[in-house]
């Protein structure tokens, strides 16, 4: 039986599996000429690297050293140990150490705004001030707060990353790569309070008690649904330029659920023929996105409405075979061009791994085996196999196989030996007690008639008398 229900589970499994292991080379098109001394692409779920250009190698912070100074601001926020509503008052030491290359917005000490504008005007007007009136906020004081900058950065694994103020000043000692940068921005954009702040392009200030309020627009130009570098899947960024650090960018995008995060450190600014200007960390990093979403997609290789194999059951009232499908789905981030047809499927049925039969009743979901998707070597994920319906136990076929086996069993017929000898003694004694119950009837009934035969000789003997 064993072996024929293994014939069996071939027999439906032998087609899928000629098909899938033909193997073909499939590769994304190659991003080439990065115009930038570091880049990364990456999917932001999994960390997946797409594209890498010099990604450890060091670039000063310049400007993006503020998206440690938000997430800092907005995580507090999210632990409640700040609000985002409540006003802060700019002091004079927020001002220190603030040179005039440094971007500001002349808050003046004494004026006081939300800390959510403030975020904003750090955001969006770059606003040095701002930053360190932030730090002071959250910390007590700068020094505090660029200490925790350094600590979070250690936190999420940025070993290549030094800050040293809160806005991006150029400082020797202040750098960071396109790796750690990722790591850094990946966690800003699971805050949502982040994301929110860095995802719109224009926003109003509230007017303070020193001033009207300010209009701010975003240093993440593909927002702007009105200029030529506007880019629709993208939803958050922030971007900078030095002298010493050329142009940068670092920025998020969704499209066909997938989500991206690209990275580009010291690239430059393009003249064109017509005397235009082009933005290179702008324009490369849209250029890593279109490549990255036409490249790439997150995929089903394994889906939960598919029947994998099927299994010979034994006593199934009208089935002889069950259907498995995965319990759950498997889906991977791949090149867009791969064949699906080129994963293999590794089935493994447990009633044929113990060589024992799948007998019924089976209920829809029952764990019966797994299946393991492999391509070139390559394990992609292993997922439960489960019964896809119920297989009901046929009644007649059950009864008549358990008393087969009872009779074929040693203990039974030793069982049935013993009940026909005790009915045989039953016998028995029935009919001895029924012998001897007839013996003793016969001679009570003999007694009987001699006492009666007495009676009558000695009647007639008193009679002659």
């Amino acid at each position: 039986m064993v072996k024929t229900r293994k014939i069996a589970i071939l027999a439906v499994l032998l087609p899928a599996i000629l098909m899938l292991t033909a193997v073909n080379a499939h590769a994304a098109t190659p991003f080439r000429d990065l115009a930038a001394e570091s880049g990364l692409l990456i999917e932001a779920d999994s960390g997946t690297i797409l594209f890498e250009h010099n990604k450890n190698s060091r670039q000063p912070t310049d400007g993006l050293t503020k998206v440690m100074t938000l997430l800092l601001a907005a995580t507090a926020c999210a632990e409640y140990r700040a609000d985002p509503k409540e006003l802060v008052t700019m002091t004079e030491t927020a001002w220190e150490g603030i040179d005039l290359t440094n971007q500001t917005l002349d808050i003046q000490p004494g004026e006081a705004m939300t800390l959510l504008d403030l975020m904003y005007c750090a955001y969006m007007g770059g606003a040095s001030e701002a930053c360190n009136l932030i730090a002071e906020h959250i910390a007590g004081d700068v020094e505090t707060f660029v200490g925790r900058m350094n600590e979070r950065a250690k936190e999420l694994g940025c070993d290549r990353t030094n800050y040293t103020n809160t806005h991006g000043q150029y400082n020797t000692r202040q750098y960071t790569t396109a790796a750690d940068q990722y790591l850094v921005f990946r966690e800003a954009m699971n805050n949502p309070l982040f994301a929110e702040v860095t995802g719109i392009y224009r926003h109003t200030t509230e007017s303070t008690n020193m001033s009207e309020p300010r209009s701010l627009i975003s240093s993440n130009s593909l927002l702007n649904t009105n200029g030529k570098y506007y880019y629709a899947p993208c939803t958050s960024g922030m971007a900078s330029n030095t002298y010493e650090g050329g142009y940068s960018f670092i920025s998020y995008a969704e499209a066909e659920e997938l989500s991206l995060i690209s990275i580009v450190l010291g690239s430059d600014i393009l003249i064109l023929e017509d005397e235009s200007t082009q933005m290179r960390n702008l324009t490369e990093s849209r250029r890593l996105f279109e490549w990255g979403f036409s490249q790439f997609g997150l995929r089903y290789i394994l889906s939960t409405n598919e029947l994998v194999a099927k299994v010979p059951i034994l006593n199934g009232a009208g089935a002889d075979f069950v259907n498995l499908r995965p319990e759950t789905s498997i889906r991977k981030l791949l090149e867009n061009d791969i064949p699906l047809e080129e994963f293999e499927r590794i089935v493994t049925i447990y009633s044929v791994e113990k060589e024992e039969d799948l007998i019924a009743p089976v209920s829809a979901g029952d764990i019966l085996g797994e299946v393991t998707i492999k391509r070139n070597n390559v394990e992609y994920g292993t997922v439960l196999l489960i019964a896809n319906t119920n297989v009901e136990l046929h009644r007649l076929v059950f009864i008549r196989m358990q008393i087969t086996e009872m009779l074929s069993s040693q203990i039974a017929r030793r069982i049935i030996l013993a009940l026909v000898l005790l009915v045989a003694v039953y016998i028995a004694l029935v009919i001895r007690y029924n012998v001897i119950r007839h013996k003793r009837i016969q001679r009570i009934r003999e007694a009987k008639k001699k006492l009666a035969e007495e009676r009558r000789q000695n009647n007639y003997d008193e009679y002659d008398f």
